[in-house]
């Protein structure tokens, strides 16, 4: 098995299928995760001030198993195949025919199509293999901050430690690198932070976005958290400034930047060295 993962053709395939079904999980993810963080707020609150705690039906990324929102369908194995089952559905639930949202095979498509891309760029490496995770955790991380326009600590600091034990075998960067990376991508942004703050009295960004940065200069680098950081403003310039002319969007409506962060990020893991070599004209 081994030797033929060895060939590029073939774990890029094996990956892109594993991508299908890492995207099914990673819908779960987006849905629940912001869920079962709001019901814990919810708790340490009412503890805090002596009261009772909600009592919220168990929640999981484990269980119960996923349901249709409308009817409570319970969804079959049958009707959980990556994208198939939502083009044999038409997109549309088996119990009530209510519509299912096609961010479902999108995100799973989106998945498959990149754990493709890195499998075929690292090869069945230590790099390969850590970046198919990265690019899970990134894929999360955008939805979630779109959906809520929060960056979970349960997917940024755990990203962080992983991209240090990893650079500590030199996978993708020196561990030195590593480190100032992360310490580099948190404080640029909260940096950024707290001028825009003292300038206008208002908040720019969050805190999750600090580290999200961080995570990625543990796992790239510092050498590219300039690149990463041009890139994501970047992508959200441009579509500030389109969803502000197209989409009606007011200038005081916030525009979530973990989203644009994490595509950087994808960006400088694939071609981060050539667009700066590039760059600098080396």
């Amino acid at each position: 098995m081994i030797a033929l993962l060895a060939d590029p053709a073939v774990f890029a395939f094996a990956a892109g299928l594993l991508g299908l079904v890492v995207g099914s999980f990673l819908n779960v993810v987006i849905h629940r995760l912001p869920i079962m963080m709001e019901r814990d707020w919810a708790a340490q609150c009412a503890e805090f001030k002596g009261e009772t705690p909600p009592d919220f039906e168990p929640l999981s990324l484990a269980r119960p198993r996923s349901r249709c929102p409308h009817c409570g369908h319970a969804i079959t194995a049958l009707e959980n195949i990556p994208v198939i089952s939502w083009l044999f559905l038409r997109g549309r639930c088996k119990g009530c025919a209510a519509p299912i949202s096609v961010r479902y095979p999108l995100i799973e498509s989106l998945t498959g199509i990149l754990f493709a891309l890195a499998a075929w760029h690292f090869g069945f490496t230590a790099a390969g293999l850590g970046a198919l995770g990265l690019i899970a955790a990134l894929i999360a991380l955008t939805a979630i901050d779109f959906d809520t326009q929060l960056l979970p600590d349960d997917i940024t600091l755990p990203l962080l430690w992983i991209g240090l034990a990893l650079n500590a075998f030199n996978v993708y960067t020196d561990l030195k690198s590593a480190v100032i990376g992360a310490m580099a991508g948190y404080l640029s942004l909260w940096s950024v932070y707290w001028l825009f703050k003292l300038v206008t009295g208002k908040e720019g960004m969050g805190y999750g976005d600090f580290k999200l940065l961080a995570a990625l200069g543990a796992w790239l680098g510092w050498q590219m958290l300039p690149l990463t950081i041009l890139l994501s403003s970047l992508v959200g310039a441009v579509v500030g400034i389109a969803l502000m002319a197209f989409a009606r969007h007011g200038r005081n409506v916030p525009i979530p930047f973990g989203p644009y962060l994490a595509a950087a990020g994808a960006i400088a893991l694939v071609w981060g060295k050539p667009l700066t070599r590039a760059y600098l004209g080396a």
